[in-house]
């Protein structure tokens, strides 16, 4: 399977489930976590920019490129949206999936389900920690339930 690891980059969770499935034949792709690195690819390749608006898009284009190439090609996509900043780009990732009718699972705690519901909606599974995603993967690839 190939899964897109979409949304929020300041924790560790792409790494947890990509150690906890390392026993499934999986192939995880995922956007540019470093967030300077993703804030900046467009000035640095393509030349610098005065204007904010001009810098940020760019950048923005560039990794476009890699988010519409890694969820075309993804049978599974996760999207975190985590505690601390708003993640817009994982709401607009949650709705191209689903546009591409891609298998969608969701990643949020409990507390911002209202403010989430209609991403959810559009999810198979909406789980609330990492644990839950890995056994999802696991139960998918193999049948095999968690003990």
């Amino acid at each position: 399977m190939k899964i897109y690891l979409s949304g929020e980059i300041h924790t560790d969770w792409r790494d947890q489930i990509i150690n906890g499935t390392k026993d499934l034949d999986i192939s995880f792709f995922s956007p540019v976590t470093d967030h300077a690195a993703s804030d900046d690819c467009g000035v640095r390749i393509l030349g610098s920019e005065d204007n904010d608006f001009w810098h940020d898009k760019k950048g923005a284009q560039i990794n476009a490129i890699r988010t519409k190439n890694g969820i075309k090609n993804a049978d599974i996509v996760v999207v975190r949206f985590g505690e601390k900043y708003k993640q817009w780009n994982a709401a607009f990732d949650a709705g191209y999936a689903a546009a591409l009718g891609k298998a969608l699972i969701i990643l949020h705690a409990k507390d911002v389900s209202h403010a989430l519901k209609e991403v959810d909606a559009a999810a198979l599974a909406v789980a609330e920690t990492p644990e839950q995603v890995i056994n999802i993967l696991k139960y998918v690839q193999n049948g095999e339930l968690p003990l």
